[in-house]
Formats: C-alpha cells, sequence, structure tokens
C-alpha cells in the first residue's frame, strides 16, 4: 500500500519540516526514520523495530562506504585538534590579519580554497572549514557565512571537476558512451553549480546579505561587538568543553604543512584505489577510485606524518598528540550521529520504493514529445526534489541519467541529451545543497563549527535563489541548445537577479 507510491516520501517531508520548525535536527531525523519503519511493516511494531534498527542503522553503519567516511571525520578531527593546540589556528589567524585586510578578502579567499580542493566534497568541506576559520573569525564573518561558503564550493565544484570522486560516480551511468567525455560535454550546460559560484562572488563583492543570513550577520557582529565569541552554538559543542592548552611555540607552517599532506596524502589513497600504481592512467584512476577508502588511506597517513612533524619540531610532545585524539573524536561525534540518522533515513526512504516513484513521474514525462524541448527544465525540478527528499545526489545520479540516456540513446551527438544529463546533475547538486539531510550539508555545519539548522535556514534562502534562476536557464537551453549562448544569459540573470533584491530592500528599509 505504501511501498512505490508518495507514501515513500512521507518520512522525508516530516523530518525535514519538524527540522525547520523546532531547529532541532537529532528527534525530527528520528521521528522521520520511525515514520519510515512504520508505512513500511505496515504497522507491525516489532517488525517496525527490527527495519530500524537492523535492515537500517546497523545495514547503514556496516556499509564499507559510510563506515570509511566516518573513519575520515575521526581522523580530520583529530588532526583539526592538533593543529589548534600546536597554535597552528592562532598563528594562522595572525597571518592573515597582515595578509588578508577586508571582509570581502576573507570570503574571497574561502571560495578560493573551495574551489581549490575539487577532488570531493566532503574533504573540501572539511578542509576548508579548518583553514578559513580564523579568517572568517577574524574579519568578524559568522559561522553561518562561512558554512555557506563552505557548502556552496564543495559539492558545486566537485560536480564540474572532471578529476574527482563526483565525476567517477557520474561517468559509470551511461552505457554504450564515453562516461567522462560526456560528463566533461555537459559542464557548460551545468546552470546551477556554475551560477552558485557567480552568485558567491556577488554577494562577496557587493558585501550584500538577505534573508536570515543578513540577520545572522548582524548578530554575530553585535555580538562580537559586546564581547560574545561563541554565541552561536556549534554542532561540535566545542564552545562547552574548556579550552585546551595551546603552544606558544606555533607558527603558521604547523596548520600549512599538516593540510597540505592531507590534501597530497588523500589524492595519492584514491588514485591508488583506481589502479594508478598498477598501470592506470590518471584519468582513469580518479575514475574508478574508491573515495571513501581514499580519504582513509590520506588521512591516516597524514595523521601519522602530522605527529611526526609536531614532534621533530618540538611544537607538541607524543603524549600531547596522543591526548588530542579523544578530543578531536568528541568533537566529531554529532555530525557522526547525524550522518549516521540521515543515512537510515535514506534506507527507510529506498525500502518504500522513492526512486521507483520518481522515476516513474519521469518516464512519463519523458514519454511526451511536446515537453522535449522544456525536459531539461522539468529533470531538473525533479532532481532537486528528490535529492531534498532523500539527501543524496549520487543516489538521483543513478536513478535519474539512465532514464534520460534511455528516453534519447547514448548519441552523444544529440545536444538536449547533453543538456538533459547536465540537468540531472546540476538538479541533483541544487536538491543536495538545500537538503537538511544531505550528508554534505552536514560536513559543511561540521566543517564551520556551526550550528546545523542554522546552516540549513541561513542557506536556504540562497540555494533556492540560485535554483530559480538556473531552472529559468535550462528552459532557455531547451529551445536555443548553445551553451555558449544560454550561459551568458544565466551569468546576467543571476547578477540582474542579485542586485534586483539588493535594491528592493535597500528601498524598503528607507
Amino acid at each position: 500500500m505504501f511501498v512505490d507510491s508518495f507514501w515513500a516520501l512521507v518520512p522525508t517531508i516530516i523530518a525535514i519540516v519538524l527540522a525547520l520548525i523546532t531547529k532541532e535536527v537529532y528527534s525530527s531525523l528520528f521521528i522521520g526514520i520511525i515514520v519510515g519503519g512504520l508505512l513500511y511493516t505496515n504497522f507491525n511494531l516489532a517488525a517496525t523495530m527490527h527495519h530500524i534498527f537492523v535492515d537500517g542503522m546497523l545495514g547503514q553503519l556496516s556499509d564499507s562506504w559510510n563506515v570509511g567516511i566516518l573513519v575520515f571525520l575521526v581522523f580530520l578531527g583529530t588532526m583539526v585538534m592538533i593543529m589548534n593546540r600546536a597554535g597552528g589556528s592562532a598563528a594562522f589567524g595572525k597571518w592573515t590579519i597582515k595578509h588578508v585586510k577586508t571582509k570581502i578578502g576573507a570570503q574571497l579567499a574561502t571560495i578560493a580554497l573551495g574551489c581549490l580542493i575539487f577532488i570531493d566534497d566532503y574533504f573540501n568541506c572539511l578542509t576548508v572549514g579548518s583553514v578559513m576559520k580564523p579568517v572568517t573569525d577574524k574579519h568578524k564573518i559568522s559561522r553561518e557565512k562561512l558554512a555557506y561558503l563552505i557548502d556552496a564550493t564543495a559539492a558545486p565544484v566537485c560536480i564540474i571537476a572532471p578529476i574527482s570522486s563526483w565525476a567517477a560516480a557520474v561517468t559509470g551511468f551511461v552505457d554504450g558512451a564515453n562516461g567522462l567525455s560526456l560528463f566533461i560535454r555537459a559542464i557548460p550546460y551545468n546552470f546551477y553549480a556554475i551560477l552558485t559560484l557567480i552568485m558567491l562572488l556577488t554577494l562577496s563583492i557587493t558585501g550584500f546579505d538577505y534573508g536570515p543570513m543578513k540577520r545572522a550577520e548582524e548578530n554575530h557582529l553585535a555580538n562580537d561587538s559586546a564581547g560574545n565569541e561563541h554565541t552561536v552554538p556549534s554542532i561540535t559543542g566545542a564552545e562547552d568543553q574548556p579550552e585546551p592548552p595551546v603552544s606558544t611555540k606555533g607558527r603558521v607552517i604547523h596548520l600549512v604543512v599538516p593540510i597540505v599532506a592531507l590534501i597530497f596524502f588523500s589524492v595519492i589513497g584514491m588514485i591508488a584505489t583506481g589502479g594508478f600504481f598498477e598501470g592506470a592512467n590518471i584519468v582513469d584512476a580518479f575514475a574508478n577510485s574508491d573515495a571513501s577508502v581514499g580519504l582513509v588511506y590520506g588521512s591516516a597517513t597524514a595523521f601519522i606524518f602530522t605527529v611526526i612533524f609536531m614532534r621533530v619540531t618540538k611544537v607538541l610532545s607524543f603524549t600531547e598528540c596522543m591526548n588530542a585524539i579523544p578530543e578531536g573524536f568528541k568533537s566529531m561525534v554529532p555530525a557522526v550521529l547525524i550522518l549516521t540518522l540521515a543515512w537510515t533515513l535514506k534506507s527507510m526512504t529506498d525500502s518504500l520504493g522513492a526512486a521507483n516513484y520518481i522515476s516513474g513521474i519521469v518516464e512519463t514525462i519523458a514519454d511526451k514529445d511536446a515537453l522535449m524541448s522544456i525536459l531539461p527544465a522539468i529533470v531538473f525540478i525533479i532532481g532537486a526534489l528528490m535529492a531534498f527528499a532523500t539527501g543524496t545526489s549520487w543516489g538521483t545520479f543513478g536513478i535519474l541519467i539512465p532514464i534520460v540516456a534511455h528516453v534519447f540513446g547514448s548519441d552523444i551527438s544529440n545536444e538536449l541529451l547533453i543538456i538533459s544529463i547536465s540537468a540531472c546533475m546540476a538538479g541533483a547538486v541544487c536538491g543536495d545543497h538545500c537538503s537538511p539531510i544531505s550528508d554534505t550539508t552536514i560536513m559543511a555545519s561540521a566543517g564551520a563549527n556551526c550550528k546545523h539548522i542554522r546552516h540549513v535556514n541561513t542557506q536556504l534562502p540562497y540555494a533556492i535563489t540560485a535554483a530559480i534562476v538556473s531552472c529559468l536557464t535550462f528552459l532557455i537551453s531547451g529551445f536555443i541548445r548553445k551553451w555558449f549562448i544560454c550561459m551568458p544569459i544565466g551569468i546576467v540573470l543571476m547578477i540582474v537577479t542579485i542586485l534586483g533584491i539588493k535594491s528592493y530592500n535597500e528601498n524598503r528599509a528607507k
């Protein structure tokens, strides 16, 4: 009765609505999980308990991919704690005062770093957060704004980078075609990703904010002026913990060297899982890589390197480095809990057949010839709604891209096929960007030390703005089918929209 129908989406809808209303994410996710379990078992209590905890939670926590991500989180949390105790973060903050002199510069530096770390979105979120927190704190940028800057340069950058774990995920979904070639051809039509970056730059350069983000920035400035530096609760609960001792010997290299080591070893780990050291070229190695295992290899090696580096430079003793391990783990416990609940909720919707229900809708629309020119815009909307409801962009790729490929065949000379596949990717990233249960959104909150639901509330109006402009651009592209015409139109629409909102807000304030 409830399987393969609209009911499959109800648990997620309930969880998201409750989270936005109550501002409390743990109980909201768990209530959604319970509803999903009850619907799947037709309200059989014993079967519901088994489905939630055995099929759902334990099943997700025994999945090697998920465990790899959790291990990566723990290693990274530990490295961040060691860098903080070594005084590297504090030294980097002092260095930025001399070299990054404005709030605009701090935001642009965050965006630039987010664009440079395009290998993987999880890695992007946590690394950019660790590096840029001292910079944005010094320039009085709220943690909500930092979380948005991180989130908006994570998945949107990865989905337009040919060498990334996301490109590897997408390339295998179209049978009978060169997946990487198809991915590269689709990049100029990935309007949501590109327009999100244009929006970021416009907002940063103009210094303009609106909606809940504007209030968050104003509250942060007011609290900072009053001398309250930790008024925004973080996802890690770090503000409730005593401040750990910080070495006075720390220098900028005690933050930069571990981060560079983490980037280097993570890239090596990813291409190693893709067969690079067995003779595969670097593009094929990335395409065949296992990002979860690669990040574990990289973070574990970087952790060992960091401990040795801190000891050799005599900033921390071996005992002090080891004492940072439980503190680093503790700092990531809330993020691990949210991820576990989000994965469990996804397993509930999967068992209810959410994918089958949505794919049926897409196939019905695709069969109507009269809708072919507006199919990219429709696919974008469906992809966004699906990723928003399920919290996964990769799962959305796996469902929508094969359907679109089936509709058009595998002839990559068909420009509408390229646009529609780009719409699948853009919609999936858009929904993932908006969703409170998205693992990337959760990672961005953790990376910025921002309370998760505050990140969701402040980011949502910005993501919706970019989504509306992207949808209009996809609608235009379905008829024009030339990226070099459609992309400038989208960029102009994005800039005009932001300036229009700015002008409207200024007029209202008079």
